[in-house]
């Protein structure tokens, strides 16, 4: 089988999960999301109606849980399909994933934008979104580490992303020889499909740096 026919299974079989995430995705807002946070008001109205100290006190725990459920179920359907990538932008998009990725992982992203943000297809800006998505998810299951910065640099014939963490770090060659880290090669495969590159660095005691370049072609769209 040619490369060129290689990258058109690929592309197909990625195009056919996203349109099954997305269907997850819209029930997991529009259902689930939506009960238990009918739940969680349900368990806050129980609570002040309780006379009983103890029983009041396990009420509370219960909405504690069902309120950290919530937020796992907003971040579970936003990693899924971002709905706002196409209305607001890949920008924005990412920068209301990481609002929630933050609440539900303690890791604070610094967020710098260089540049005036230009039109980018669904289907490239969903694989640069996923790509950021695996690379932060990293940082918090990996890195060890409290904080990171994101930062966008929209040049006049690409979108350049940079994300990087003075975490653990880790040796690369080893990571992908060992079959540790499968996600650096779905992270490369979609950016290649995208027509774009992605490059991971890292060492031990110094970090881990993520670039992700997407190439824009001119008339601002890509």
């Amino acid at each position: 089988m040619e490369l060129k026919d290689i990258n058109h299974a690929s592309t197909y079989i990625i195009q056919s999960q996203e349109e099954e995430i997305k269907r997850i995705a819209l029930e997991l807002h529009e259902g689930i999301s939506q009960n238990l946070y009918s739940l969680y008001t349900g368990l806050e109205f129980i609570q002040s109606g309780i006379g009983q100290p103890h029983i009041q006190a396990y009420t509370r725990e219960l909405t504690e849980l069902v309120n950290r459920t919530i937020k796992e179920v907003r971040l579970l359907s936003v990693e899924l399909y971002p709905s706002t990538l196409m209305t607001l932008g890949l920008s924005a998009a990412l920068k209301s994933y990481i609002k929630l990725f933050t609440s539900t992982f303690g890791v604070i992203i610094n967020i710098k934008t260089v540049g005036i943000e230009r039109n980018v297809s669904e289907e490239k800006s969903l694989a640069v979104f996923r790509t950021c998505q695996e690379a932060l998810i990293n940082i918090a299951k990996y890195a060890d580490t409290s904080e990171a910065n994101l930062s966008f640099t929209w040049e006049e014939e690409s979108l350049r992303i940079v994300i990087d963490d003075i975490g653990l770090g880790f040796d690369v060659q080893e990571a992908i020889d060992r079959k540790l880290f499968k996600g650096i090669a779905a992270m490369k495969q979609r950016m290649i499909i995208a027509g774009g590159d992605c490059h991971l660095s890292s060492s031990l005691g110094k970090g881990t740096k993520v670039t992700i370049v997407l190439p824009i072609r001119e008339l601002g769209g890509v």
